[in-house]
C-alpha cells in the first residue's frame, strides 16, 4: 500500500465506516501517508458539511409538474396489453364467460369470412338486396321531405341514380350542415368581439 495513494472509492470506504479484511491495509496506509491523510480529512469535512445542511423536500405537486413535461414512449404492444387487461374481468367465472364469448365471436367471424370467400356471388346478392331495401326504406321515409324541398324530380332521380345519387345528396346535405355550423360559429365569435 505504500507505493500508491488511495483511490476515491477506497476513501469512500473509509468514510462510510465499512468493515472487512480490505479496510485494515487502507487504514495503515492513511497513518503512514500524509497526502492520503489530508485527502481523507478534507473528504470528512465535506461529508460533515453535507450532513449539517438542511434537508429540503419538493412540493407535493413537483412530480406532477415534471411528469407533464416528460414524453413517455409506450410501445404498441404494451398499450394493447394494458387495454386487454382493462377489458378482462376480475373474477374467474367472468373470465371464463368472456373467453367463451370471444371464442364464439371469433368462430362466427371466421366462418362468415370463409363462407363469403366460397360464396362470393351469394354475398354480393345479399349485399345488393340489402342496399336496395335500405334505399327503398330511405325514400319511403325521406321522400316527402325531399319532394317538398327539391321537388318530385329529385326523388325520381335519386330512385334511378342508385348509390352514386344517394352519396351525392348525402354529401350536399353534410356540406350544408357544416356551412350552417361554421356560419353560426363566426357570428358567435363576432358577437363576442363586439361585446368586449
Amino acid at each position: 500500500m505504500e507505493h500508491r495513494h488511495l483511490l476515491p472509492d477506497e476513501i469512500d470506504q473509509l468514510l462510510d465506516g465499512e468493515a472487512g479484511f480490505g479496510v485494515a491495509p487502507l487504514l495503515a496506509h492513511v497513518e503512514n501517508c500524509p497526502k492520503c491523510r489530508a485527502e481523507l480529512a478534507d473528504a470528512r469535512q465535506v461529508v460533515n458539511a453535507l450532513e449539517r445542511m438542511p434537508h429540503f423536500a419538493p412540493s407535493p405537486l413537483f412530480r406532477d409538474r415534471v411528469m407533464t413535461q416528460v414524453q413517455v414512449f409506450e410501445p404498441w404492444h404494451v398499450s394493447a396489453l394494458d387495454t386487454a387487461k382493462r377489458w378482462l374481468p376480475a373474477s374467474r367465472p367472468a373470465r371464463f364467460i368472456g373467453v367463451a364469448a370471444t371464442s364464439v365471436f371469433a368462430l362466427v367471424v371466421s366462418l362468415s369470412a370463409v363462407w363469403m370467400a366460397v360464396r362470393l356471388d351469394a354475398f354480393l346478392f345479399f349485399f345488393d338486396l340489402a342496399g336496395q331495401r335500405a334505399r327503398t326504406a330511405l325514400f319511403d321515409s325521406l321522400g316527402g321531405a325531399i319532394a317538398t324541398t327539391f321537388g318530385s324530380a329529385a326523388v325520381d332521380t335519386l330512385r334511378t341514380g342508385g348509390v352514386a345519387a344517394i352519396a351525392g345528396v348525402t354529401s350536399f346535405l353534410v356540406i350544408v350542415v357544416l356551412a350552417a355550423v361554421g356560419l353560426r360559429a363566426l357570428v358567435a365569435t363576432a358577437r363576442r368581439r363586439r361585446a368586449t
